[in-house]
């Protein structure tokens, strides 16, 4: 695509195509950012703020239409989106030809923006660069004339690279064999179901610095310390819950493959690892699990696992005879792997979006940002982690009445010496 031509219409990136097809009334793959300001939020000033913000990337201003052999982007010149009040229960279903058919919510409550996007827009990285942005044209239409651009703070006056909006899968999915996916069914929590469409939400949130030197006395990172206590929590659910026979733990979680493959990508650019335990070997001490994560993380996180992984996902996209079949066959092939198989190779979800940078003059006027992973496909939880300057939040999503699992998690990280403060959208939290 030449520089300061738009297309009319982009095809779903890889990771994309599947989160359409998993639509149904109570699941709709969306996802939340959100940033807490030090100030109240003047809703008429954010909604200029999304008006401008918005038309700089393309494939968030944007509907999903459906075509014969696949799904497609356009771009979308409706009215909107229109920033309202926030609700109690987030990440609600996105239907493709509400909102003005779009894709993404704003939200404020006080001094909170939030910011919802349906996954088949992009990933977390992409929502990010979308927040920041509008965050920065936000505070600059209140006077705050220093906010530069830079790092997710993109420049609403130029036109989009071209690797913005590419399908980065594609540009690295060449490696000359394709590993086999993990197969085995994993533990999977039982709870009972809250009623349509209820997210249960529990916050920690907690110094970075504190949990950093608890990481280190187990010779740990923060993301691999983490793992272990969300595996911790589980293996402790699932010995507490009556059981014919024990199954693997393990977690899925999401890799920026920016990290290893260089691109500007602000679509989807992300693969799962799975990091987990076998209880059926024997019992693990949480020291043990440690080491289990660590040393799967250090096998598993390189540019040629991660390129495997990238070509085994894209060995369909480009198999000929598949890019024919129409697009309801290939929906309902999809839909049966991922509820038989692919949904079933892990206990919950863990997201860690790291250390959020912004730009210098944007620092005074922000307090902490959160992220949630959303409505889990099944009975389970999903925890998203993300960190800015030394505040670190744990945000956990579920549809199931019980808080086991994130009351076992929080305790560990209390036995460990992390002061942690809890927050939740739930009237009573299970303490």
């Amino acid at each position: 695509m030449e520089k300061g031509v738009r297309r009319d219409w982009y095809k779903l990136d890889l990771s994309a195509i599947v989160y359409p097809t998993l639509q149904r009334r109570d699941f709709s793959s969306v996802y939340r950012l959100s940033v807490l300001l030090k100030e109240e939020i003047d809703p008429g000033v954010l909604q200029q703020a999304v008006d401008m913000t918005l038309p700089r990337f393309p494939t968030y201003k944007a509907a999903i239409r459906k075509g014969l052999f696949w799904r497609y982007l356009e771009p979308n010149n409706r009215p909107g989106p229109f920033v309202q009040e926030d609700v109690k229960n987030p990440c609600q279903p996105m239907y493709f030809k509400a909102n003005n058919r779009y894709l993404v919510k704003v939200y404020y409550y006080r001094n909170r923006i939030a910011l919802e996007a349906h996954h088949s827009l992009g990933d977390g990285t992409g929502g990010m660069c979308v927040l920041q942005t509008l965050v920065a044209v936000y505070l600059r239409l209140l006077g705050h004339e220093e906010i530069e651009n830079g790092g997710f703070v993109l420049d609403i006056g130029r036109e989009p690279d071209p690797e913005e909006l590419e399908d980065a899968y594609m540009r690295y999915a060449n490696a000359k064999v394709r590993p086999p996916r993990p197969g085995e069914k994993t533990y999977r929590v039982r709870g009972t179901k809250e009623p349509f469409y209820t997210l249960n939400i529990i916050d920690g949130i907690m110094s970075v610095s504190q949990v950093m030197a608890v990481a280190k006395k187990y010779n740990a990172t923060i993301t691999e310390y983490l793992n272990a206590v969300l595996l911790y929590a589980l293996l402790t659910k699932q010995e507490k819950d009556w059981h014919l026979r024990l199954r693997p733990v393990k977690i899925a979680m999401p890799v920026n493959l920016r990290r290893f493959f260089p691109s500007k990508t602000l679509r989807n650019f992300i693969t799962m690892i799975y990091p987990g335990v076998d209880p059926r070997l024997g019992d693990y001490t949480f020291e043990e699990i440690v080491t289990q994560v660590h040393n799967y993380m250090r096998y598993y996180l390189n540019e040629k696992f991660l390129r495997g992984d990238i070509t085994t996902n894209a060995a369909t996209q480009k198999n000929p005879l598949i890019r024919v079949v129409p697009l309801f066959i290939k929906d309902f092939v999809v839909r049966m792997f991922y509820t038989k198989v692919q949904d079933k190779n892990s206990s919950a979800g863990l997201t860690n979006m790291g250390a959020i940078k912004v730009p210098e003059g944007m620092k005074p006027y922000i307090e902490r940002f959160d992220i949630y992973m959303g409505q889990p496909f099944s009975s389970r939880t999903n925890c998203a982690i993300v960190s800015f300057d030394d505040i670190l939040t744990i945000n956990f999503a579920s549809s199931i009445i019980e808080a086991d699992v994130e009351r076992y998690f929080f305790r560990k990280l209390v036995s460990d010496g992390i002061h942690v403060k809890i927050e939740s959208n739930r009237e009573i939290t299970q303490e």
